[in-house]
């Protein structure tokens, strides 16, 4: 789907394990690594240290697509677009939930309570850390993910086309 394999671990993986590294938490199973979690204390601090540290590299090696309208940026573009524009989150937002996490789980890994355990281990460490609270993002189009958040106790905090924001309270 990308023409740059590296591209996405360089928005939603590299930062994390540069950033906060023990906030990693990998599930490994007899095939290898079937999972992973990471989390991120304070979303404003660590949005702070990507603009210090790890943005300015990788805006040199992939330049701003802005001037190509949205809809006809490629895959590559789309994500270099993240990289130059960062999501921004509202403030009342990041007072609650001021944590944030990405999670990913291989198809084998899904239905037996890996997920669960994964967050739950993430969900402890943030919490003994201080934080009230952690938000997450889920696609429109995973309705299995977003029941999955749901029966953890998470609650949408907004939506749009493009999926929910979900919140929980630590």
């Amino acid at each position: 789907m990308y023409g740059d394999p590296e591209l996405v671990g360089h928005i939603y993986a590299g930062p994390y394990l540069a950033g906060q590294p023990e906030l990693t938490f990998v599930l490994e199973d007899a095939g290898g690594v079937s999972g992973y979690v990471l989390g991120v204390q304070d979303t404003r601090a660590f949005r702070a240290w990507e603009e210090r540290a790890w943005w300015p590299a990788l805006r040199e090696r992939y330049p701003d697509p802005a001037d190509i309208p949205a809809a006809r940026r490629s895959p590559d573009e789309r994500l270099a677009f993240l990289i130059h524009h960062p999501p921004q989150m509202s403030p009342e937002v990041l007072d609650a939930y001021p944590s944030h996490l990405h999670i990913d789980l291989l198809p084998r890994a899904q239905g037996g309570g890996h997920g669960r355990r994964l967050l739950e281990t993430l969900f402890a460490a943030l919490k003994a850390g201080g934080s009230p609270g952690v938000h997450l993002g889920v696609g429109a189009k995973n309705v299995r993910a977003q029941g999955f958040y749901r029966h953890l106790g998470f609650t949408e905090l907004r939506r749009d086309a493009g999926g929910a924001l979900l919140g929980l309270r630590l």
